[in-house]
């Protein structure tokens, strides 16, 4: 494993935990590195903790497929734990493990266990879970490639063909072994996308119409970046003679979110702090699978352009909603402490009309957070409108944000 490329912005985010009584627990989307991120993190616990002993537990191989409760998982450590040293717990996908949260609780309260672990679901550490492990763990997200990261693992040059390959094939790291082949790709994001549907929400939530379920999530992937409802969805397939109901709809649309496979953004009163609670926009984990669904077209691009805008923002650390000022709109209000952003996403800036909506509803915004404007266009380092910053969006897609 020595030759895995390090992700450093998760390494920074999980540095100060580690050592720490604290179980770490990094989420994602399945294969979006979580496993190789674990192993790294082994590697860098052996190096600074050499008098300690590491156990691992991984429940995608066979060997541990005996460990299925909280019960099996702490004789497991019991045997294979040495009581005399300190000991580095690492368990790759923990959500297949019934109860997980009682064995760790135990692990924390005996003080000689520093536990990291990774899932695949979001609602692992929410609700009831989240109450009785509440001051005992700290979470990192962990996403697909970033730009920079897709240059780096697949050792391009930064240019414009290389940027519509990611938009294209997306950020999932182990695509740096298929050679560029966009069809082999395609069937790898295919099979990707088949467990997630299958394992991760058919199985795991009893789903029975799962022919309504890919309905859906070809509907989402047709409409990233639109406003949604599960009426207006519900309504659409009355339409085409499917009789679902709104309830259904929420219930699978919160079924995807808890597999990664999308991500909701509410709306929210630009002035204010009021979320509207009806009508948001869902954009996806990994473009390739977004494009792998709906194909990759000139048309859509200002939905894929939306939607990477969406995961940088994500990946930096912000909290992401969309603006609403009476019958304006900002794409993306992007808030982190102390710190906000506004941007608007605008294909391109050719006609008059497309300038006065993208720069008014901005200049209509009163504070003095900054304010881009992102586009497909070639633009100057310099292009600015009254404080509003026009950037490429290869170029948004490279800048780290120091705000």
């Amino acid at each position: 494993m020595s030759d895995l490329i390090p992700r450093a912005s998760y390494f920074k985010k999980i540095s100060p935990f580690i050592g720490k009584p604290l179980i770490k627990v990094i989420t994602g989307q399945r294969r979006v590195g979580k496993s190789y991120f674990l192993q790294q993190l082994i590697q860098s616990f052996k190096k600074d903790f050499k008098d300690n002993q590491v156990i691992y537990i991984n429940k995608e191989l066979h060997e541990f497929s005996h460990i299925t409760n909280s019960s099996e998982l702490l004789k497991h450590i019991e045997e294979k734990s040495l009581k005399t040293l300190n000991t580095g717990l690492f368990i790759d996908e923990i959500q297949d493990i019934e109860n997980f949260e009682f064995a760790l609780r135990d692990l924390v309260a005996r003080g000689n266990f520093d536990i990291y672990c990774t899932g695949s679901n979001a609602r692992l550490l929410s609700g009831e879970l989240a109450t009785f492990l509440s001051g005992r763990y700290i979470e990192i997200r962990m996403y697909s490639l970033s730009y920079p990261e897709f240059l780096t693992f697949h050792k391009k040059d930064d240019n414009n063909e290389t940027f519509e390959d990611f938009l294209k094939l997306g950020g999932l790291p182990f695509l740096v072994n298929l050679d560029n082949q966009e069809h082999v790709i395609f069937e790898y994001l295919a099979g990707i996308y088949n467990t997630i549907v299958l394992k991760d929400v058919v199985a795991r939530f009893n789903i029975r119409n799962v022919q309504f379920l890919e309905n859906l999530i070809s509907f989402l992937a047709d409409n990233v970046g639109s406003i949604v409802s599960a009426k207006k969805i519900s309504d659409y397939l009355k339409s085409q003679k499917i009789k679902i109901s709104p309830q259904v709809v929420l219930d699978y649309l919160s079924h995807l979110e808890a597999s990664y496979l999308i991500s909701k953004v509410k709306r929210a009163k630009i002035h204010g702090k009021k979320i509207f609670e009806v009508g948001e926009k869902y954009y996806f984990e990994d473009l390739g699978i977004r494009n792998f669904i709906s194909g990759f077209y000139l048309k859509d691009i200002q939905k894929i352009m939306e939607n990477v805008v969406f995961l940088h923002l994500r990946m930096a650390g912000f909290q992401v909603k969309i603006g609403v000022d009476g019958n304006k709109e900002v794409d993306f209000i992007a808030q982190r402490s102390n710190s906000k952003l506004y941007i608007q996403v605008a294909y391109l800036l050719s006609e008059e009309k497309t300038i006065q909506r993208e720069y008014g509803n901005l200049l209509s915004i009163g504070d003095n957070f900054p304010k881009y404007i992102v586009t497909m266009d070639q633009v100057s380092e310099t292009d600015n409108y009254l404080g509003i910053k026009v950037i490429s969006l290869k170029d948004f897609c490279l800048f780290i944000f120091d705000v």
